[in-house]
């Protein structure tokens, strides 16, 4: 199969160190797929590692004005790119030993976003610093009071409209090679006066892995969370852990308010995007110890349409 599977950036940890032995776990169970012969695109989160790359900036044009402060765009390619190098290495070291010979890419991946998505006009994704209400006050940007511990800017989370690199990653997919991208949801970008620009805005992992794996027509889409499986009724005495189920299970569920905004829900709604109206497509929802056994529908959250 060809499958998009989705890491989620907390999952990764926020130091490199960290991250470093994370991303070779994670390359371990992946390997097993690799060796079952399937195709893998790997997408992967950010919100960590972004948002220490834009604090680095931040704190350091405090103390020495040469240091300017990093537009959110170029934070989002700088994540990518580590990331991506934690990834790719551990892939690569990890093939050495299985004897496999693949080679793994990553990609630098813009994602196109509407300039009048509703999302610009009421940001909602804090990212960086922690100010005081005076320091916010005088902020030229939207900031939040966040959960009481000081105010911090936010940035928009629009929708994914097209992935630029598609074309690239179709061809290196069909070449053979292991592509890892679209970090972070990808860095969003407008079309205007003829041009694509940055922007400063968060496009989220999960709606773009699903763009991606619709656009690619993978046979897949494996979203690598916490847990085993998307629950109903999570936290509460008659909680339960979904199977198999279809997307009319899960639109009905979503609008009950079972899945949570920031958490569940967009992976759900993901799943949804990619399945829905398509019969030869599987999307799946489990942690990546139990990766393995959910592509073989024994573990794992199966959605189907």
């Amino acid at each position: 199969m060809k499958i998009v599977v989705a890491l989620g950036g907390n999952a990764l940890g926020e130091t490199p160190a960290i991250q470093k032995q994370n991303a070779m776990i994670t390359a371990k169970y992946l390997i097993a797929l690799i060796k079952e012969g399937h195709q893998l695109i790997i997408t992967h989160g950010n919100g960590p590692q972004v948002g220490l790359i834009n604090l680095a900036f931040d704190e350091g044009n405090k103390v020495n004005e040469k240091v300017y402060q990093m537009p959110f765009s170029e934070c989002g390619a700088m994540s990518q790119g580590y990331i991506g190098y934690h990834l790719q290495n551990a892939l690569i070291n990890e093939m050495k030993v299985n004897n496999i010979n693949k080679q793994v890419v990553s990609l630098i991946t813009q994602v196109e976003v509407d300039p009048n998505d509703k999302a610009f006009e009421h940001p909602t994704k804090p990212i960086g610093s922690f100010y005081t209400k005076e320091e916010a006050m005088k902020m030229n940007c939207p900031v939040v009071e966040d959960a009481n511990r000081g105010y911090r800017r936010v940035v928009a989370s629009p929708k994914p409209q097209k992935v630029l690199e598609e074309k690239a990653i179709n061809s290196l997919v069909e070449q053979g090679y292991i592509v890892i991208t679209c970090g972070g949801g990808g860095i969003p970008v407008i079309y205007k006066d003829n041009k694509y620009i940055g922007v400063d805005a968060v496009i989220d992992k999960d709606f773009a892995s699903s763009k991606l794996a619709s656009d690619v027509n993978a046979d897949c889409l494996l979203i690598i969370t916490a847990i085993s499986n998307a629950k109903i009724n999570f936290g509460k005495e008659n909680e339960k852990d979904l199977f198999d189920v279809t997307c009319k299970d899960l639109e009905k569920y979503n609008a009950e308010g079972h899945f949570k905004a920031g958490s569940m829900k967009p992976k759900i709604e993901a799943c949804i995007a990619f399945v829905k109206n398509h019969s030869d497509r599987t999307a799946i929802i489990t942690n990546i110890d139990e990766v393995n056994d959910a592509i073989k529908g024994i573990k794992g959250t199966r959605i189907r349409n």
